[in-house]
């Protein structure tokens, strides 16, 4: 067995400084009222923290799984219910072709910008096409991370770096009741992700990179790529039998493989076509498909011209609006195709001859 090691976790809280972390969330004067009941309620997150209590309502596997005595989550089963129903329906061919569009913008008028983004116009302008080609749009906003309450994507743990079959498929780093991760908004998109025969992300450059609402989601996304659906079989997060699984010969399972998929990447200066390439190669990575040249798009609004008049710029790009429908016609014909078994893909047969 490969050595396991450890020494980086921090010293678990002393009580006083759980305390201060706690008390922040109630710092408005209006719950001053309620300061005993505040007290009894940090008290039981106390002992919640101090004993662990990552997941306090399971119940047991049941048939199907490797272990059908182990306690799962009761929350991560249904969220793999939902997985495996959206699946179900992705899979028949009577249901309606359905595109998942990405917003991957952290603006919108409902926070401090006070103004929506121009990534979310290019995404309503490809809503607008996809629907007048009767195909069914689900929109994933995720400046919502931004305005919305208590809604979060938790960073990846980076389970997958220990052994692939540690990396459960959904996700089981969340939500840790014990440590307060809680709201996480993963589950949902998971399904949704699931749902979709085809995916268009549509993304600002910040700083050369995705913004991080869109790379948190990327980096929770690593589960359907390789991941494990079945966590009996590593009696949760135990890395001593994950390792002992990969190194037996793990097949690393495409769970979102067969997609179509198309992007559009915008900024003002630099950076636009690193993004692009960057989010390609991922989503290649993954087993979707692109659905062409015409379906991957990168372009600067307003180059070099005031952060306060790109609206404006975008309003008198007709070309660059036009490009962005044609970026939604691509992957609209491309998901027709699909469906209709007549989509060229020249390597699906084709075993890697590096599987990970």
């Amino acid at each position: 067995m490969t050595e396991i090691r450890k020494g980086q976790a921090p010293a678990v809280l002393t009580r006083p400084e759980f305390h201060q972390r706690f008390i922040k969330s109630f710092m408005d004067p209006a719950f001053r009222a309620e300061d005993e009941a505040i007290s009894r309620v940090e008290a039981i997150a106390w002992q919640a923290y101090e004993e662990g209590r990552k997941a306090p309502v399971t119940r047991k596997a049941g048939p199907g799984y490797a272990d059908p005595d182990y306690d799962l989550s009761l929350e991560w089963l249904e969220a793999r219910a939902r997985i495996d129903t959206a699946q179900a329906a992705w899979a028949n061919p009577a249901t309606p072709s359905r595109v998942l569009l990405v917003c991957g913008s952290s603006r919108n008028d409902g926070t401090c910008p006070g103004e929506i983004s121009k990534t979310f116009r290019m995404v309503k302008w490809a809503e607008q096409t996809l629907q007048a080609a009767q195909l069914e749009v689900d929109v994933l906003d995720l400046s919502l991370l931004t305005s919305s309450y208590d809604l979060h994507i938790h960073p990846c743990k980076g389970c997958v770096s220990t052994a692939m079959p540690l990396c459960h498929w959904p996700c089981s780093c969340y939500p840790n009741h014990a440590l307060r991760q809680t709201s996480d908004w993963m589950n949902d998109i998971y399904e949704r992700w699931t749902a979709a025969h085809a995916v268009i992300i549509m993304s600002p450059v910040y700083w050369y990179q995705s913004p991080g609402p869109l790379k948190l989601m990327i980096d929770r996304l690593v589960c359907a790529d390789g991941g494990n659906p079945d966590p009996t079989t590593t009696h949760g997060k135990k890395p001593a039998e994950a390792k002992a699984l990969e190194l037996a010969g793990w097949d690393y399972p495409k769970h979102l493989a067969g997609r179509v998929y198309g992007l559009v990447v915008h900024g003002d200066v630099a950076g636009i076509e690193g993004s692009r390439r960057g989010l390609s190669d991922w989503l290649d990575w993954m087993g979707l498909i692109d659905a062409g040249a015409k379906a991957r798009l990168d372009r600067f609004v307003g180059y070099y011209e005031p952060y306060a008049t790109s609206h404006d710029a975008l309003d008198a790009d007709a070309a660059m609006q036009e490009e962005v429908r044609n970026v939604a016609r691509a992957v609209g014909s491309a998901v027709a195709q699909l469906r209709a078994g007549t989509l060229s893909q020249p390597d699906k047969n084709l075993k890697p001859a590096r599987p990970k």
